[in-house]
């Protein structure tokens, strides 16, 4: 078979399409145009462009092998996202966030800011970022009336829950790579990293809240249905078994050595089974016009976001598959001379572009384990573990957290830019400078 392109044109017309895509995306606020929808669209075109010479980079393998494969690996991530997603919308809509929300409820801007950035923070280091960021934003929607507001918090959640994923071995996809690949150990990275992440959440929110002023309007209080469908202890048993098992799944999978996203299917499926038996002591006319039951709540759960997802990690994915992001990788370290503070800073800030979990898996194919600066727990590891989480806090597409409270929120990319990008920048150099000062004189 002649193929129709030569392979460094097949490699540019791939990155174009990509960087095309990428630009839609940014622009939505202006096109009006779903982010999905384009999303979908160069998923597609990537892995259609590489179809015209498949041999010239996947060296004999089948190409719908290849797609499988990383369709495999993208659906864990997505099965994860509905699944926690589905977990909180069945804790929120059954009253069990209610005591919750009382806890962060203040009539202050900047009160209410401190409490959501602290309890994103330290709550993300026990669940993960992305689970974190869809439980406050849903909060969130309970204590904040006004637009603009809720725009500003939802994005600082962001910045706090990619800030305390990444000190913890459990907070963030790519500490989890990280520390089950034996490059950090939990306790290393706890000690030297809590404090430069807590510095990078510190900076944008004292900047944010020099803009903050005055006093919320406090939405509409609307009962909440489940108040007469569930009784107090039902809804607080709902809440345990809903964020206890969110605290569960990194615990379940440490023990079996299963994905996340199976135990986020185990806690979906407990609850799912405790509300049906809750629900079926109702009588059997209203049981079936329940608008809090797990069957009906699913249908509300946001697919857009979802295909967003699978579209943006199946580009990303093309482009680890024709050699693209390793070939970043080479060049960074060529050009830095080895200076690893340099090389894992611009990974960061490439973190904030295309997703940092290939990133990452590149550096650890590249750099094997070494002695200093490469050893277990060295520099460079817990810098890349730093750089990789808190740098996708600088575009909201640059993590998974900032993609789901995009979808959740509807915010626009440039409206993230705007209010939050400049102030994730300075904190995420804060918190490089801080460890720069820490490894040299207390560690």
């Amino acid at each position: 078979m002649d193929y129709l392109i030569d392979m460094s044109t097949l490699t540019i017309l791939i990155v174009l399409v990509f960087l095309l895509g990428y630009a839609s995306i940014a622009l939505e606020g202006i096109t009006r145009v779903n982010k999905a929808a384009v999303a979908l669209l160069m998923f597609v075109a990537t892995w259609t462009l590489l179809m015209m010479d498949p041999s010239a980079y996947l060296h004999g393998a089948n190409i719908n092998t290849v797609i499988e494969k990383h369709l495999g690996s993208t659906a864990t991530t997505l099965f994860f996202l509905m699944g926690a997603m589905a977990i909180v919308e069945v804790v929120d809509r059954n009253g069990g966030f209610n005591f919750v929300s009382e806890l962060l409820r203040t009539r202050s801007k900047r009160s209410l800011m401190w409490r959501v950035a602290f309890m994103t923070f330290f709550l993300s280091a026990i669940l993960d970022n992305l689970t974190t960021s869809i439980v406050m934003v849903m909060l969130l929607r309970k204590l904040v009336q006004e637009r603009y507001d809720r725009v500003r918090f939802a994005a600082l959640i962001v910045v706090s829950a990619n800030s305390g994923g990444a000190f913890s071995p459990i907070g963030d996809v790519t500490t989890i790579m990280l520390w089950n690949g034996g490059m950090i150990t939990a306790g290393g990275v706890i000690k030297e990293l809590i404090i430069p992440s807590l510095i990078s959440m510190l900076v944008p929110a004292l900047m944010l809240m020099m803009q903050l002023k005055g006093e919320l309007t406090a939405p509409e209080n609307v009962e909440n249905e489940a108040i007469d469908e569930l009784n107090g202890h039902q809804r607080r048993t709902v809440f345990c078994m809903g964020v206890g098992g969110l605290v569960f799944v990194p615990i379940f999978h440490n023990l079996t050595g299963l994905p996340p996203f199976m135990g986020i299917l185990l806690v979906l499926g407990c609850l799912w089974l405790i509300t049906e038996l809750f629900y079926g002591t109702k009588r059997l006319k209203y049981r079936e016009n329940l608008k809090n039951r797990m069957s009906k709540l699913l249908k509300r759960l946001d697919m857009s976001t979802i295909l967003f997802f699978l579209g943006i990690l199946m580009a990303v994915g093309c482009l680890e598959e024709i050699g693209v992001l390793e070939e970043l990788g080479v060049w960074l370290n060529n050009m830095s001379n080895g200076n690893h503070y340099l090389v894992t800073g611009l990974i960061g800030a490439m973190s904030s572009i295309v997703d940092n979990v290939p990133l990452v898996a590149g550096c650890m194919g590249m750099y094997p384990i070494g002695t200093g600066d490469m050893a277990v727990d060295g520099v460079f590891w817990q810098l890349l573990a730093y750089c990789a989480g808190v740098g996708g806090s600088m575009l909201i597409v640059g993590s998974a957290a900032g993609v789901v409270v995009m979808g959740l929120e509807k915010i626009s990319f440039g409206n993230y830019m705007k209010h939050m990008t400049l102030f994730s920048l300075v904190g995420y150099l804060a918190g490089m400078f801080s460890y720069y000062l820490l490894r040299t004189f207390i560690f």
